[in-house]
């Protein structure tokens, strides 16, 4: 079994040199660091679990967790996750920062900062999609501060992993329900498309998959979009005003939450039950518009997945060095409808 000594003797390093490359502590020329990795792949080493172990323990370890949407039952299922995470580690030391935010560039800016400031050494993060959060976190990196982001993803980042949907997949599947839903029938789909808001990847990612999945079916035909800022008050508004201003309107797709709210509008209309109508997520309200035949189908992301697995993936950088076996970390799509809406 390959040892550090043995990858330091080939590099024609020290061993101290090797560790800090292979552990993330400490500057490194990064030809040298480059150049020990490749031998180490090579060597195909194997670090001594036990010790890492050991070592965990004793260097505190300090996870940050950054999310928006509080008060959302999605993300109150991910904060479950992450306590349960959080008990398994605790005896590694380790302990869970969390802080919440709105979808505002400056607050999460300010809480990566409120995190450093209380000792952190990795912070998971639901990013709003902006090029001055891409630049902290490329900041972060230089500084090898890994960063995951969850549920919703950030372009021009150098992050270490992403865990969530496959959103642009997702958006295409919520459009073939509806398809499949309105059969061989050639009667126009009118849809209207409620956002949560525009700086979330997921939520653009989302609407373009649906758009571009139906670009060939002329039935369908998109009358307008609206941002609910996934506030259920301000979806009932919104969606109403859609719902007035468009009387053609009969089929509707909520890329976020704010959906009790919409429905609530739909139903007021006297339009609901003659509409298809696709969601994302199984929260309590949202399983009992599918039980009373308001929501056609919801597709769900594993809230649990993404709360438990940035926290892992952290956790084994840091604490073993392992980096995770692919940067895209993609949940289940998980389509429920009221026939199998309790089949967990």
């Amino acid at each position: 079994m390959p040892t550090i000594k043995d990858i330091a003797d080939l590099a024609g390093v020290s061993r101290g040199t090797v560790d800090r490359v292979l552990n993330h502590r400490g500057s490194v020329n990064p030809q040298t660091a480059k150049k020990i990795l490749e031998i180490a792949d090579k060597l195909n080493y194997k670090p001594n679990r036990a010790g890492l172990v050991l070592a965990a323990q004793k260097k505190n370890i300090r996870l940050g967790v950054i999310l928006f949407g509080k008060g959302n039952p999605f993300f109150d299922d991910v904060v479950k996750s992450i306590r349960q995470k959080e008990e398994e580690l605790a005896c590694y030391h380790c302990r869970i920062l969390l802080k919440w935010t709105d979808v505002d560039v400056d607050e999460q800016l300010a809480a990566i900062d409120e995190l450093l400031a209380e000792g952190v050494s990795g912070i998971a993060i639901s990013p709003a999609n902006d090029p001055r959060l891409a630049e902290r976190i490329n900041e972060l990196a230089d500084r090898d501060i890994p960063v995951v982001t969850l549920n919703t993803d950030i372009t021009g980042c150098r992050r270490l992993a992403f865990v969530g949907s496959n959103y642009y997949q997702t958006g295409a599947t919520a459009a073939g329900l509806m398809r499949l839903m309105a059969g061989h029938n050639r009667a126009p789909i009118h849809v209207g498309i409620i956002s949560g808001s525009y700086k979330i990847l997921c939520h653009t990612e989302r609407i373009e998959g649906f758009k571009n999945a139906i670009l060939k079916d002329d039935r369908f035909h998109i009358e307008d979009t609206i941002v609910n800022d996934e506030d259920d008050s301000v979806s009932y508004e919104r969606t109403l005003h859609l719902l007035q201003e468009h009387p053609g309107i009969n089929a509707l797709y909520f890329a976020a939450s704010g959906i009790s709210g919409g429905c609530k509008a739909a139903l007021d209309t006297g339009r609901a039950r003659d509409m298809t109508i696709i969601t994302y997520d199984a929260v309590p309200s949202t399983c009992r518009l599918l039980e009373e035949d308001v929501i056609s189908a919801t597709i769900c992301q594993q809230p649990e997945v993404q709360g438990r697995l940035p926290l892992e993936i952290l956790f084994n950088y840091l604490a073993a060095g392992e980096g995770p076996k692919t940067d895209v970390n993609y949940t289940t799509v998980d389509i429920r409808i009221k026939e199998n809406l309790r089949a967990d």
